[in-house]
Order: C-alpha cells, then sequence, then structure tokens
C-alpha cells in the first residue's frame, strides 16, 4: 500500500492535523497574547506608580523649596527694631557721664596744679629769703673787711 496525499483517510488525517496544529497555535497564540496583555497591563501600572511618584516627589521639592524662600525672607527681614526716642535718651545719658567724669577729672588737674604751684611758690620765696641772707651776710662781712682796712 502505497501512502500519498490523494488517499481520502490520509487526507482527513492531514486536514485534521493542520486543524489541530492550527489550534494550537491559536491556543499558543492567545496564551502569548494573554501574557502580552498582563505585561502590558504591568507596564501601565508600573507607569502609574512612577507619576505618582515623580508627582509626590515633585511635591516634596516645592514644599521644601517654599520652605527655604521664607527661611531666607526671614532671615534676611532685620529683626531688631530701633527706637529714636530711647536711642536719643541714651545718647543723652552717655554725654552726660563723660561730661561729669570730664569736670571731675578737670577738677583734680585743677587743684594739683594749684598744689604745685603752691609748692613751687614756697620754695621760691625760701630761696629768695636764702640769697637776700647770703647777699646781706656777705655784705656786712665785706663792710666789716672795708672797716679793717681802714
Amino acid at each position: 500500500m502505497t501512502l500519498s496525499i490523494r488517499s481520502p483517510l490520509l487526507r482527513r488525517v492531514a486536514v485534521v492535523a493542520l486543524v489541530f496544529g492550527g489550534l494550537t497555535a491559536c491556543q499558543k497564540n492567545d496564551a502569548s497574547a494573554q501574557v502580552a496583555g498582563k505585561l502590558n497591563d504591568a507596564a501601565q501600572a508600573a507607569g502609574q506608580k512612577l507619576d505618582q511618584a515623580a508627582s509626590y516627589v515633585g511635591q516634596q521639592v516645592d514644599a521644601t523649596k517654599d520652605t527655604a524662600q521664607q527661611n531666607l525672607e526671614s532671615a534676611s527681614a532685620p529683626s531688631v527694631t530701633i527706637d529714636p526716642a530711647a536711642l536719643a535718651s541714651t545718647a543723652q545719658a552717655h554725654l552726660q557721664g563723660a561730661a561729669s567724669a570730664t569736670n571731675a577729672q578737670l577738677g583734680k588737674a585743677a587743684a594739683l596744679t594749684g598744689q604745685g604751684l603752691e609748692t613751687a611758690g614756697r620754695k621760691l620765696q625760701e630761696w629768695s629769703a636764702q640769697s637776700s641772707a647770703s647777699a646781706s651776710a656777705s655784705s656786712d662781712s665785706s663792710d666789716a673787711q672795708k672797716q679793717m682796712d681802714k
């Protein structure tokens, strides 16, 4: 018996094999389509999660940037308030204190100067008295010498 594709039994077996092969291929295609669909769904879910994460990070960066800006503005704003009346009052009190201290020092200097002049005057009087006494003693001795010479 020769096998040829022309025999009706073989033709039927070949057709059935082709149909089964086609169905198997379809099932494989369906399975790979299902896998591809699941991969696509997973990729979309991962993309959404990445978008959410990026959005969260962006919000945190914006919040940190705003906080830093506020800190910078509050750091550069002057925190010292100056009351001109209080400043003038304090300056006047310091000037009065300095004037009082200067006056006291000038008084001490004048007293010391007066004492020095008084001492110098006394010494000058003593010297003058000594000089006069010496001069008169020397003139008395020279008069006595002249008397003896006569």
